[in-house]
């Protein structure tokens, strides 16, 4: 029996994506992420943390056993999300989600344990993504396992990124 699985486009349970609203003014802008009265309770964030990934570079794919992942792609650049259900209990199973996020598009978005997730930066600066999981990174006082299964170098690959 083969483990190879044909993604399909289609929603995945669990995922949650929110378009966000710039608010300006002459100061310069401000988007809120994520409330405690507008977010579920198992997807309050334990911490935050921001990154930059420079254009043409990808983070993933790679999946979590229990954490919740928050990003929030907000600028300066763009980056192509993709999303892949891996959850054979899912009813969504097999499906996978593929958009472009950040500059053009502001959006949060909460990705579940053992959805599969990969971004990359396609655009032409340096693009910053914030992230507020709700499990601490290895673990309270960073000494636990950290809790991701990757998959960038698996031969051959199971998760593509175009």
């Amino acid at each position: 029996m083969s483990d190879t699985i044909t993604y399909v486009d289609g929603d995945i349970e669990g995922v949650e994506i929110r378009y966000l609203k710039t608010f300006r003014d002459d100061r310069g802008w401000l988007i809120e992420v994520f409330r405690h009265d507008d977010l579920a309770k198992d997807r309050w964030p334990v911490m935050t943390y921001i990154s930059s990934t420079l254009p043409g570079v990808a983070r993933g794919p790679h999946e979590h056993v229990d954490q919740t992942d928050g990003f929030a792609f907000i600028g300066p650049s763009d980056f192509k999300l993709y999303l892949w259900d891996t959850r054979p209990d899912s009813k969504t199973y097999s499906n996978k989600i593929v958009q472009v996020l950040g500059e053009s598009k502001p959006a949060a978005v909460w990705i579940p344990p053992g959805v599969v997730h990969a971004y990359r930066n396609v655009g032409d600066v340096p693009g910053l993504v914030l992230n507020a999981p709700n499990q601490l990174y290895a673990g309270w006082g960073k000494k636990d396992p950290v809790d991701e299964i990757r998959h960038e170098e698996a031969d051959p690959p199971k998760f593509i990124l175009d």
